[in-house]
């Protein structure tokens, strides 16, 4: 698999995923595993923040690095939209189309 351009747009990076969840073996899973397998990314970045900030952490944890957990919980962004077709991108437009008209206090 090539690697990923340093210029790489959401899009790219939505394309990337799923090209690389091919070449892994992880294209058959259903949306229901990708949410809990992010579910569990959540968690480590957690972990991770914990670590970060000198707050205890669990002694049995295997803890990785804040960038690291951010960039698994993007890779199963990706894959979850992928699986319902969703151009994150425009996604994230609309939204914040949305919240641009809400009044915040």
């Amino acid at each position: 698999m090539l690697p990923l351009s340093p210029a790489a747009t959401l899009a790219d990076i939505q394309h990337y995923v799923a090209e690389m969840e091919t070449e892994r073996g992880f294209a058959g899973r259903g949306v229901v595993d990708q949410c809990l397998l992010l579910g569990e990314e959540v968690g480590e970045l957690f972990k991770a923040v914990r670590k970060s900030e000198h707050l205890p952490v669990g002694s049995t944890s295997i803890v990785g690095t804040v960038d690291e957990e951010l960039a698994d919980i993007l890779i199963f962004v990706c894959a979850v939209a992928n699986r319902y077709g969703i151009d994150l991108t425009e996604a994230l437009r609309r939204k914040e189309e949305h919240n641009e008209r809400r009044v915040w206090s």
